[in-house]
């Protein structure tokens, strides 16, 4: 099982509509909006770090109102 954090950045006053459409894919785990340099934290799990990058390519990239993403994989040293 592969983790990540996900920072998004939106469109100005679109971060509440963003997190909520990105709550309900699967996957997901968390979708809040925040404030800082980034709008927009998700956690979300899949199977191998290839069904994550499909993921956040096919699906949370696709999101309206998405600008920027940075994927960040939870590691375990």
């Amino acid at each position: 099982m592969v983790q990540a954090y996900i920072l998004i950045q939106t469109e100005v006053g679109k971060a509440s509509a963003v997190a909520e459409v990105i709550a309900k894919i699967n996957g997901v785990q968390t979708a809040e909006d925040v404030t800082g340099p980034y709008d927009v934290i998700v956690r979300a799990q899949a199977d191998t770090v290839d069904e994550l990058g499909r993921m956040v390519v096919a699906k949370v990239q696709q999101v309206e109102g998405i600008t920027r993403t940075l994927t960040c994989p939870v590691v375990h040293l």
